[in-house]
């Protein structure tokens, strides 16, 4: 069973069924069905026209549905207006999609979860194993956001922001179980970026490009964490590197200047020096002043304060970071690194400690006990 197919081929069919008439939450059941059933068929009699199998099964089931919902017998007249079986005309409904599952008056959360469901061919059960959370849980999830937008046209006008948010926080909940998340928000976003000319889609395919590239690094054999200065860099994906640069070079050159193109930048500016000590913190610090301005972001200004302590000092990083919210998530951890970096293996220890117990990943956690330790170790009795 090629599951890559069954994944590329769900969003056109889903539009496929929502473009005859069929409403979103209807569409992505049937069609859902016919996954299952090509599945339970295809290995041993493949189609044809793969494709245009899906439409024939998902309609039939659809209309199936239809009947059976006495609320809905007004949709029986469908029934005589079945097409006939055969190849389905080539469209590509994929970005119109995007639009509909990132509807801005779903939480980020449903929206992610329905964009995975629908767009990526993801199963329910795969989401909430990526999510760490029971099937029950995200299916209801899943089901509030499709009764959302299921009154929703798919030709209402669409909001990139949100569209690129979600993709942003897919790519940001990273990889676990059998589903890669990371992997599948570079598939999602390499497809939207080819869709549309938008500057800050391609910031956010450049983006998460440059941070892809440096993933076989970022763990060690018995993984835990590995810092960025502490990554052996000769494992980064150069390809991947170049890819990102390049997108970036071509958004930037559109001045149309957006918080992922500037995300993106620091990511290039980190990848673009040979050893750690050789980063250049001053563009840097300036990237994350223009990123400051462009989001008003207070987590924006903590990672900020990690750069000027790169950049003019750990005492300059520390009074940058204190006109901050100590109750920001990583606040301790950054004042611990601060203080480490001047040389107060003490109060970092202790501050690394307390962020240890402040973590909310377990791989953070153990990275930032180790820390802590390591440093009470230095300092002896």
């Amino acid at each position: 069973m090629d599951e890559v197919l069954l994944r590329s081929l769900t969003p056109s069919v889903l539009t496929v069924l929502v473009r005859r008439g069929a409403d979103f939450a209807a569409a992505e059941d049937a069609v859902q069905d016919a996954l299952v059933e090509a599945i339970r068929v295809w290995p041993a009699d493949p189609p044809r026209d793969p494709k245009g199998w899906l439409v024939t099964v998902a309609w039939r089931r659809f209309l199936d549905a239809t009947r059976a919902d006495t609320a809905r017998r007004r949709r029986e007249d469908r029934v005589d207006e079945e097409p006939p079986p055969g190849p389905v005309p080539a469209a590509d409904d994929t970005l119109q999609l995007y639009f509909l599952c990132a509807h801005p008056s779903l939480t980020p959360s449903a929206a992610v979860a329905l964009t995975l469901r629908a767009v990526g061919g993801l199963t329910t059960r795969q989401i909430a194993r990526a999510y760490l959370v029971p099937e029950a849980t995200m299916a209801q999830r899943i089901s509030r956001a499709k009764r959302t937008v299921s009154g929703v046209r798919l030709d209402r006008p669409g909001d990139v922001a949100t569209v690129l948010r979600v993709l942003y926080l897919v790519f940001n909940e990273g990889y676990s179980g059998d589903v890669d998340l990371a992997a599948e928000a570079v598939r999602l976003t390499r497809q939207l970026a080819a869709r549309i000319d938008h500057p800050e889609a391609a910031g956010l395919l450049a983006l998460m490009l440059l941070h892809h590239a440096r993933r076989a690094a970022r763990t060690a054999p018995d993984g835990s964490l590995v810092t960025l200065a502490e990554q052996d860099r000769s494992r980064w994906d150069t390809c991947l590197i170049a890819e990102g640069v390049g997108i970036l070079q071509g958004a930037l050159a559109g001045d149309r200047l957006g918080e992922y193109q500037a995300q993106a930048a620091i990511a290039a500016l980190h990848a673009d020096a040979p050893t750690a000590g050789e980063t250049d913190w001053v563009q840097i610090v300036e990237w994350y002043d223009e990123l400051a301005r462009l989001t008003g972001s207070p987590v924006v200004r903590l990672n900020r304060a990690v750069a000027v302590g790169e950049a003019d000092g750990p005492r300059a990083g520390l009074a940058a970071l204190a006109e901050l919210d100590a109750a920001l998530p990583r606040h301790t951890a950054v004042a611990a690194y601060l203080h480490e970096l001047d040389g107060d293996r003490t109060t970092a220890a202790r501050l690394y400690a307390e962020a240890a117990r402040k973590a909310t990943n377990l791989a953070e956690r153990d990275h930032l006990t180790r820390r802590a330790a390591r440093l009470n170790a230095h300092r002896g009795p």
